[in-house]
């Protein structure tokens, strides 16, 4: 009656172990999330990465799953791949950026709301790390000014992260 009966059921229990495994990997960020005092807009970012993990890997299993010739499919992600590497090469700017981004992200101990000295000859910007995006960092100097430092010039520059007390004020003597 149904042509396409098996695959039907391959591609319902697939999305049955999508959605599970979506709801476990949720709940585990959460409580690692949660252990660790990572911010929400960090939060928000590992959570958009493993989703986008799962979901490839779910599209590579349908694809499997409803007969998708490999070679084919394998000629069609090799073109994808090659025009996006084209792409990024014409602007290695954008991919250094985003590689910083990656790099601060994971493995720089400083984070949104820390207040920092970024260490320059010609420069003195001391204050607080307002926002890290995926090619910018937003702070907010000691003077007032806000400035906007692209994340690959953040990584070669050396960056002093300051304790809370080591705010510059000059308090009265009682």
């Amino acid at each position: 009656m149904l042509i396409y009966k098996q695959e039907l059921l391959f591609t319902t229990i697939l999305f049955v172990i999508m959605a599970v495994v979506i709801f476990a990997t949720k709940k585990a960020i959460r409580r690692f999330s949660f252990v660790k005092a990572i911010d929400v807009n960090r939060r928000k970012v590992i959570f958009n990465l493993s989703y986008l993990i799962i979901y490839i890997t779910g599209g590579s299993f349908l694809a499997i799953i409803w007969g998708v010739d490999h070679r084919q499919f394998a000629v069609f992600i090799s073109s994808i791949l090659a025009v996006l590497g084209v792409g990024f090469f014409a602007q290695w700017s954008i991919l250094s950026n985003l590689t910083a981004s990656v790099i601060l992200f994971f493995s720089h101990p400083m984070r949104i709301g820390d207040r920092i000295r970024i260490l320059d000859k010609d420069f003195d910007w001391t204050g607080e790390v307002k926002n890290i995006t995926g090619f910018y960092l937003f702070m907010k100097t000691d003077d007032g000014r806000d400035i906007t430092f692209p994340t690959s010039m953040v990584m070669q520059k050396g960056i002093e992260i300051l304790a809370n007390n080591d705010i510059q004020e000059i308090k009265p003597e009682d």
